[in-house]
């Protein structure tokens, strides 16, 4: 269990420095965890990363590369090494811990559609209700923590701040954790249902600002659009607005005229340097298949004499 994968996000680690302290203050479900701070150093001078995003870290080729170096990304190597499903002490599942400054609420990221990730985003969404991001086909943000190990997912939640701790933010966070475990202890003992659907927010495409020769905003996001992660976006509807309150309305992307989309990571604080004002999303209702059952099932089956911790 991961907190702290980006050093300015606060919430997680707070909760996590409690888990440690308390042995009683989370409910593990009988399950062994290994609690990691995933920047030790960017939390220590609350920066997201300190020269390359974390999260964007772990993708193989980047880890491979020994002409590549720098502190955000010896520590991916270090996280891959001590707890990776290759170490000594494996890990099989990593649940990565998160905030957001957008109103996502509490909601869950899988990226690709690994079945015993969608098993355990389909259980957590039986429990929990909560609203699923399906992030793939995005060549231009790859390399993420949970990839890296046989299941995972993230938990984000907000809005909140960087840099500030909320205990509605952490409440929600700890509800969450302990669903994912319920599900995972469910699986353990081979008792695990699922939904018959699984309800995703599929990725479709990123919007930035619009933006001036030298690149510098020519435009922020609408008051009307932000804090409506979740909401359906028709065309027309404002998106952006100008220096002298002008108005500009979505206008669907190429291929995207006639589908209905949502935004999600809206006006993310962090997003700015990646070139991302929200991202566009289509709702679908997929059947939920027994491989993804059987999937977690057979590998929270290796968690059951406590020789891979989570």
């Amino acid at each position: 269990m991961v907190a702290g994968t980006h050093g300015n996000e606060r919430n997680a680690p707070w909760l996590l420095d409690h888990w440690t302290r308390n042995s009683g203050g989370l409910a593990s479900c009988g399950l062994d965890l290994e609690l990691v701070v995933g920047n030790p150093a960017a939390h220590a001078q609350n920066r997201r990363y300190l020269e390359r995003d974390l999260n964007r870290c772990f993708a193989p080729a980047l880890l491979a590369d020994p002409s590549l170096a720098g502190p955000d990304l010896q520590r991916a190597r270090e996280l891959v090494a001590r707890h990776g499903p290759e170490a000594d002490a494996r890990c099989l599942v990593a649940l990565d811990l998160h905030s957001t400054t957008s109103a996502m609420g509490n909601s869950l990221v899988i990226y690709g559609r690994r079945p015993a990730d969608l098993a355990l985003a389909a259980g957590l969404q039986a429990r929990l209700g909560l609203p699923i991001y399906l992030h793939e086909a995005d060549s231009a943000q790859t390399g993420f923590l949970v990839e890296r190990w046989p299941c995972g997912l993230v938990i984000e939640v907000g809005p909140v701040p960087q840099g500030v701790i909320n205990a509605q933010i952490c409440r929600q966070t700890q509800l969450a954790v302990e669903a994912a475990l319920a599900v995972l202890a469910a699986a353990q003992a081979g008792d695990l249902r699922l939904p018959p659907q699984l309800l995703v927010h599929r990725h479709l495409c990123s919007l930035d600002l619009p933006r001036r020769l030298d690149g510098s905003p020519a435009a922020c996001l609408h008051p009307a659009l932000q804090h409506r992660d979740w909401w359906p976006l028709q065309p027309g509807d404002p998106v952006f607005t100008g220096p002298g309150g002008e108005t500009i309305g979505y206008v669907p992307p190429p291929g995207l005229e006639c589908q209905p989309v949502w935004p999600v990571f809206v006006n993310e604080a962090a997003y700015g340097e990646k070139g991302i004002a929200l991202s566009l999303t289509c709702r679908e209702s997929w059947p939920v298949s027994a491989e993804w059952q059987q999937a977690l099932t057979d590998l929270a089956s290796q968690l059951a004499h406590r020789g891979a911790p989570l």
